[in-house]
């Protein structure tokens, strides 16, 4: 047993786990398959490596500090390798009004993620920024509600620094925002009538693209979308604050035929009837889930309390004289 724990503690099995990682963590970045899962091993493999080491090695039974500080990096490594294994960070968009229900832009995720998006259900009640000279974009305050497994109705603010958490995941504001048309779609071939938003480019970052093709549910009519916007909303020159423009005009084309809509005005299609609703706005979130981020910050406050414990015992506590 102690020639198997002398081989496990071995520096030279260290130096390739290191270069094992290094491999790994050049793979991920790569996004080539199964990266994650070798990283999640390579960072075992330390963890055998480490205890090991603990366990042969004297000192650390003699210094407690010591010990605490390597069973301390033994849990970070097994959490940082949990961490890449079930963790999740996506992107999403939702219009004024509308909620959450499960579905992402675009995310990525740990090959153990086995989360409840779909049960993280809330609703954007819309937001307020104000920039500063500059266009320089100040705090988000995004006003949202749902209700719990009981019910129970909740409301709250949340913003970029201050996220909404439900069932672990973390919902961010970003600054991906914009303006978003809402129309009602009328299939003239008797199906079911659809409310919703198109989404435009985000605004002011694409103040002069203001443009998007889109089609209308089971319908092969492709629409460009443009918004005119004549009026200022954002002056650089002073504080001012995002809002939806009072003067303005939405042009739809569809093929040849071109039309300036105002709300309440329709559009009949070869396939059905396009009416043009409102203007409203769209706030683009970012979400986090990682159930290791609190245990985390535990070992490292306790792996960072312990090293200094370590040293303050060993290089500045006043030892004793002799013969007492």
């Amino acid at each position: 047993m102690s020639v198997l724990l002398a081989r496990l503690a071995s520096p030279k099995l260290t130096l390739a786990i290191l270069a094992a990682i290094a491999a790994s963590v050049l793979m991920t970045e790569a996004r080539w398959s199964g990266a994650t899962e070798g990283l999640a091993v390579a960072l075992s493999l330390v963890v055998v490596n480490l205890a090991a080491a603990t366990i042969i090695n004297p000192a650390f039974r003699r210094q407690s500090a010591l010990l605490v500080f390597h069973l301390s990096l033994i849990a970070i490594i097994l959490l940082v390798a949990s961490s890449r294994l079930c963790y999740l960070k996506g992107h999403l968009e939702l219009a004024a009004g509308e909620s959450f229900a499960g579905l992402l832009t675009d995310f990525e995720a740990g090959p153990w993620h086995r989360g409840q998006l779909d049960a993280a259900a809330f609703t954007n009640d819309g937001f307020a920024v104000n920039y500063d000279p500059g266009l320089l974009r100040g705090k988000t305050v995004n006003r949202v509600h749902w209700n719990d497994e009981n019910g129970r109705a909740h409301r709250a603010v949340i913003g970029d620094n201050h996220p909404l958490v439900l069932h672990g995941y973390r919902f961010y504001t970003s600054f991906n925002k914009g303006f978003a048309p809402a129309f009602l779609w009328l299939p003239k071939s008797g199906g079911q009538t659809v409310r919703g938003t198109v989404h435009l480019p985000s605004y002011p970052m694409h103040e002069a693209q203001q443009s998007i093709e889109w089609a209308p549910p089971n319908s092969t009519t492709r629409i460009w979308t443009t918004l005119h916007i004549d009026e200022p909303l954002l002056d650089p020159q002073r504080v001012s604050h995002f809002a939806l423009p009072s003067n303005y005009r939405l042009v739809v084309r569809a093929g040849e035929a071109r039309y300036d809509l105002r709300p309440g005005d329709r559009v009949s299609l070869s396939d059905g009837i396009l009416i043009f609703e409102g203007l409203s706005t769209w706030m683009g979130y970012t979400v986090f889930y990682d159930w290791t981020s609190p245990w985390l910050l535990a070992s490292c406050l306790v792996a960072a309390l312990s090293l200094a414990w370590h040293y303050w015992r060993k290089f500045i506590a006043p030892s004793k004289p002799k013969g007492e």
